[in-house]
């Protein structure tokens, strides 16, 4: 394995510190680890990008429910039942 030197603040040094989850692993390790969650494997199909699109131009136009609104809505329907 070839090693290069990354230069980092001294509180993102403290925080990946912080990560480890056994006191010997490397920071590597570490690294690797969340690059490992933050990369998502499975790409967002075309019906997810369409749903986004559209429940973004529901918020744009104002079409949306307060959590107060949604419960209330909910409890109107569950009484009935």
């Amino acid at each position: 394995m070839s090693q290069t030197t990354v230069w980092v603040s001294k509180e993102t040094k403290e925080r990946l510190a912080g990560m480890k989850r056994y006191p010997r692993e490397t920071f590597d390790d570490v690294i690797r680890r969340l690059m490992n969650t933050a990369e998502d494997e499975e790409p967002l199909s075309a019906e997810a990008i369409r749903g986004i699109e559209e429940s973004l131009e529901d918020i744009k136009a104002g079409r949306l429910y307060t959590l107060e609104e949604a419960r209330a809505e909910l409890q109107a329907v569950w009484d009935t039942e």
